[in-house]
């Protein structure tokens, strides 16, 4: 095996697979809500409690990769990713879904800070803007492949809520075989990572488990804090279509089912991918300007999709909301890159993608409890209108804002 693949074109392979589990389930949430008899609020529970897994991956476990090297850590990831997916297809009660979706959101924290790791140490080259392209392709096949294969099982093959999960198990079970055929000691470190030798044991048993926040200097928190408002909109935009686009496009548009529903997830990550490699040399003000605008104006083709079922608003919505997705992506890890230097730059995109993922749990939460109160297309507007107020606001901060120079001034 060793022989035809290198441990990079696994490493990928692996970072892709891991993924995948994470939005697979996106397309089955309304046959679960069915089987079950769910209200939205419990979709919405199911959703947060993946993401609250995530969270406390990157909060608590992200040093393990730095201790023990990314193989163990991605091996881990890839088991427990695997375990969550069984329990998911044999799952009797929401509690036992539940249990799974938090596993695969601790999963998806460790494979994805592991594999983004292992891919710079088991490149064959050196070229850093190759390495971190092919990452972001396997990140994204992985985002967008799971919940369109999750629906097109779905909505043909008998018994989907326990065959959704079988093609992505065996491909989750080929990558911790392969794993376990590399060598750990020649990719287990680089020269640049922490020795924790070097810090004494009875302090790295505390401080190692406690999560640590980083904010950048005075002279750039006003540019980070408008990027990371413009990452809580946009993940929160997403998580919306991903936890629960499929239940309200059963009423909305002609065309529904796991496979429709599948396939606009997907759609927003692909084309989010795209619209990124498009804008990655244009300023990152202007980035962040256009991802506000694009993020407002989905928000209201949302709202008249709501209102008139019009499918083409629908299709125009997801491509509108995959464009400020990217941008605002590419904005804040432009932001970030621009306040840091290299080897700081860890601790402050953990803090950006912490501040984004926020976004997929309380506007969540807070759209699940009014659909059970006053029905989901209307909470669905609440949504909306509350988010592009604020993709207004932040565009017109954004707009008194000036320009980060294009390197760390000091």
């Amino acid at each position: 095996m060793q022989s035809r693949w290198s441990p990079f074109i696994w490493v990928g392979y692996s970072m892709c697979v891991g993924v995948m589990g994470t939005a697979l389930a996106s397309p089955l949430y309304p046959l679960y809500q069915s089987a079950w008899s769910l209200r939205p609020s419990d979709i919405t529970r199911i959703f947060v409690l993946y993401m609250i897994g995530v969270l406390a991956s990157l909060l608590f476990l992200g040093h393990l990769t730095q201790r023990h090297g990314f193989l163990p850590i991605l091996r881990a990831g890839l088991v427990t990713m695997t375990c969550g997916l069984a329990i998911s297809a044999v799952a009797w009660s929401p509690a036992v879904f539940m249990l799974a979706r938090f596993m695969i959101g601790l999963a998806s924290g460790m494979i994805t800070t592991s594999a983004s790791i292992g891919m710079v140490q088991s490149s064959p080259g050196g070229d850093p803007r190759r390495i971190a392209a092919l990452t972001t392709v396997a990140m994204t096949l992985g985002f967008g492949i799971g919940p369109l294969l999750g629906g097109a099982m779905a909505q043909w093959a008998p018994h989907p809520l326990v065959t959704a999960y079988v093609p992505t198990m065996l491909m989750g079970a080929l990558a911790i075989f392969a794993l376990f055929q590399l060598p750990h000691a020649p990719l287990a470190r680089t020269l640049d990572e922490h020795d924790p030798r070097a810090t004494p044991e009875n302090t790295r048993a505390l401080a190692g488990w406690l999560p640590r926040l980083t904010f950048p200097a005075l002279h750039g928190r006003r540019q980070f804090w408008l990027s990371s408002m413009g990452a809580f909109s946009a993940f929160g935009m997403f998580s919306m279509y991903s936890s629960l686009a499929p239940s309200f496009m059963k009423g909305l548009v002609a065309w529904s089912g796991p496979a429709v529903s599948g396939l606009s997830i997907a759609m927003i990550l692909f084309l989010s991918s795209v619209f990124q490699f498009m804008v990655r040399n244009q300023k990152t003000r202007r980035v962040v300007l256009a991802s506000e605008c694009a993020l407002a104006l989905c928000n209201l083709l949302l709202m008249l999709t709501i209102l008139s079922g019009a499918a083409w608003l629908f299709a125009a919505a997801v491509i509108t909301t995959a464009f400020g997705h990217g941008l605002a992506n590419v904005g804040g890890m432009g932001t970030v890159s621009k306040l840091t230097r290299p080897a700081e730059r860890a601790g402050l995109l953990s803090t950006y993608l912490i501040i984004g993922y926020m976004g997929t749990i309380v506007p969540i939460m807070g759209v699940g409890w009014l659909a059970d109160h006053i029905g989901l297309n209307q909470a669905l507007v609440a949504f909306c209108s509350a988010m592009a107020i604020m993709n207004v606001a932040i565009c017109a901060m954004a707009w008194r804002t000036r320009e980060l120079p294009a390197s760390h001034p000091y």
